[in-house]
């Protein structure tokens, strides 16, 4: 796993380090709720579950909804993924393992999956989930291209399920209080939120070689162009290669854009214009898609600017060069390379996994966040762990607080940024119709050449 990437395990012990340090900050959530793990359900309460994409997240999924239910099937197309979950983690001991997740979705005593693969498996996944009446907690991001989010919301309208993206964020309570001191314009007037996400990696040329024992490399690729198989391109660093992921503008982006947006009142809306300022890539990326197999094909260093129906300017960075806040603490000035700021004409607001800083978070002790506005935030639900928001909603039918409609949004927001990039130019984005306005070529970006047997159904 590369330096840059935060796991969920990351998240949870700086989330908890805030708090065991002593930091004063007053949040919306009282203890007992905030953190991860919500309290075991009791037997009749239980779900039966089915954990598709078994690798390192997968494994993070799987043990947060094990509190919630009984785990009876893996499905991985590398077996030794399930496996490695039937040996260490007790909760699936006893659960069935499949190479083909469709097996795993025939068993009508299934009712919850979490969908834990690679980005451009995601759609496909979590499409043919619902239409197998499955309730869904699915990974960011949900999406590879812009025309898969439009599916899904269609196929989520029609079979009613309940389903929740793996935007954790949203439930952190940090995060939850920033998005309400925007909201009630402690800052003012919102002008600008910068997200600072950090750089991609460069790399290759990579040999190309057999791939391991146990692992299905045609069905691995899914919809994607069929290419030798090279260590690099699997697992933990798939992110790196644009025919499977976004790279840090989907990975990244769909965490602190999805908590820019929301702050700013946005999550319903998308941007207006998306404007390329600096790229440096590890390759000409102007050239459109990847041209080159044995190479890492995603943005490394990049500022996107994005303009917001309200006038809201919306900067995304790598954040590689300089930090958004500058810290007076020894230690502090590394971590504000990765964040969101935003900016008003009453002060600034600078959040992260670890720092929550500026006037109106010091404000916090005599000046609290209302219960009603904290209460509106979670819509209505307790503080509960990413995981326990979906269960609840799996229990009364209601919305998860990361829902597939602004998720769409936040993603639009990363895939457009990405096109921009690669072709070079500022687009004009519709988004009513979903259109980028009077430009053809960058609209045929908005979908993809799938191959013949693993195209997303929607």
């Amino acid at each position: 796993m590369s330096k840059s990437q935060s796991t969920r395990r990351h998240f949870l012990q700086q989330t908890a380090g805030m708090a065991a340090s002593g930091i004063a900050i007053p949040y919306i959530f009282t203890a007992e709720g905030a953190i991860a793990a919500d309290k075991p359900q009791s037997k009749a309460d239980r779900h039966t579950i089915g954990c598709i994409g078994n690798g390192s997240m997968g494994r993070g999924d799987a043990s947060e909804a094990s509190h919630y239910g009984d785990i009876v099937a893996l499905a991985d197309v590398d077996r030794s993924h399930g496996e490695s979950f039937k040996a260490t983690l007790k909760f699936c001991a006893k659960a069935e393992i499949f190479g083909d997740y469709r097996k795993l979705l025939d068993r009508k005593d299934i009712d919850v999956v979490t969908i834990s693969t690679p980005d451009h498996w995601h759609s496909r996944i979590a499409i043919a989930a619902m239409k197998a009446g499955k309730d869904v907690y699915c990974q960011k991001p949900l999406t590879l291209t812009i025309d898969e989010g439009r599916q899904i919301q269609t196929v989520l309208k029609a079979t009613g399920r309940v389903f929740q993206v793996g935007t954790q964020q949203r439930s952190d309570r940090a995060f939850q209080t920033a998005v309400a001191l925007c909201q009630l314009g402690r800052i003012g007037k919102i002008h600008r939120v910068t997200c600072a996400i950090g750089g991609a990696p460069s790399g290759g040329p990579f040999k190309t070689g057999h791939p391991p024992k146990g692992l299905d490399w045609d069905a691995w690729l899914g919809q994607t162009p069929y290419v030798d198989y090279i260590t690099q391109r699997c697992h933990g660093n798939f992110r790196w290669w644009y025919e499977y992921s976004g790279g840090k503008l989907t990975d990244w982006g769909a965490h602190h854009v999805d908590i820019a947006t929301w702050g700013i009142g946005m999550s319903a809306s998308g941007p207006t214009s998306i404007e390329p300022v600096a790229s440096i890539h590890p390759q000409d990326l102007k050239q459109g898609m990847p041209t080159k197999d044995d190479c890492y094909s995603t943005a490394g260093r990049f500022k996107v600017r994005c303009i917001y129906p309200n006038g809201v300017e919306l900067v995304i960075i790598d954040g590689e060069d300089t930090p958004l806040w500058d810290c007076k603490k020894p230690g502090d000035t590394p971590r504000t390379k990765n964040g969101i700021l935003f900016e008003g004409d009453k002060g600034k607001l600078f959040v992260n996994r670890g720092l929550f800083l500026g006037p109106a978070v010091d404000d916090l002790k005599k000046n609290p966040v209302p219960d009603e506005v904290a209460t509106k935030l979670r819509r209505g639900k307790a503080a509960l762990s990413h995981m326990g928001n979906f269960m609840a909603s799996v229990k009364d039918r209601s919305a998860t607080l990361s829902d597939v409609a602004s998720h769409h949004r936040t993603i639009t927001t990363c895939h457009l940024a990405n096109i921009a990039l690669r072709l070079g130019r500022k687009l004009t984005w519709d988004p009513i119709e979903e259109r980028i306005v009077g430009d053809d070529a960058a609209n045929a970006w908005l979908k993809r050449t799938q191959r013949p047997g693993f195209e997303v159904e929607g």
